[in-house]
């Protein structure tokens, strides 16, 4: 009887250190440890593309062309220290530039491909009156890419994280710069334990 007392002791104890779960609100700021985060990536699209679309190239285009630019996001590279999955970012800049309605905006190279594979296959196979033709996408006028740099200062168990996230849109006909954008964020973290 002992022995099985001891047993469920131990076990309640042990489950007691168990994590414990909260469920969070997508928007809501929770910074562990001052690393860039889905904050930061979903702040810092909503930032920038406000910034974009507020800008001169938007209604010269849309006055010399009577329509809306076609835009395509190329890549973001990840140039700080800190491994960043920045395809998630990438997501929120495509949502931001598809939800203002100001642009129009196409797929990119993975999903055409994998369009062009469907049309292919609906050529051999799709009835006459539901098959996609091909030769008939939608061509993007500008492509917007950048980069995302890191750099951090650290004393004892202080600590500052900067970050520069920097955005350009290219005309893809010219290779004129029709935008640059810039969004910093800096963060001071303080360490338990130490004394400033």
């Amino acid at each position: 009887m002992r022995k099985s007392a001891f047993w469920v002791v131990a076990f309640l104890s042990l489950s007691a250190c168990g994590p414990s779960v909260q469920r969070l609100n997508t928007n809501a700021v929770v910074d562990l440890n001052g690393r860039w985060d889905s904050t930061d990536a979903r702040l810092t699209a909503e930032k920038m593309i406000s910034d974009c679309l507020s800008r001169p190239w938007l209604s010269n285009f849309q006055q010399k062309d009577n329509r809306e630019p076609v835009v395509i996001v190329g890549d973001i590279y990840n140039k700080s220290f800190e491994h960043i999955n920045t395809d998630i970012f990438i997501q929120d800049i495509e949502s931001e530039l598809i939800n203002s309605g100001k642009v129009k905006f196409v797929a990119d190279d993975k999903q055409r491909a994998q369009l062009r594979q469907e049309r292919l296959d609906q050529d051999v196979n799709a009835s006459a009156a539901t098959r996609k033709a091909m030769g008939k996408e939608l061509g993007a006028d500008y492509m917007l890419e950048g980069t995302l740099d890191a750099i951090k200062t650290q004393e004892g168990g202080r600590e500052v994280m900067y970050y520069q996230v920097n955005l350009q849109l290219i005309n893809i006909e010219t290779n004129n710069i029709a935008w640059i954008g810039q969004k910093k964020i800096k963060k001071y973290i303080s360490r338990p334990g130490w004394t400033l």
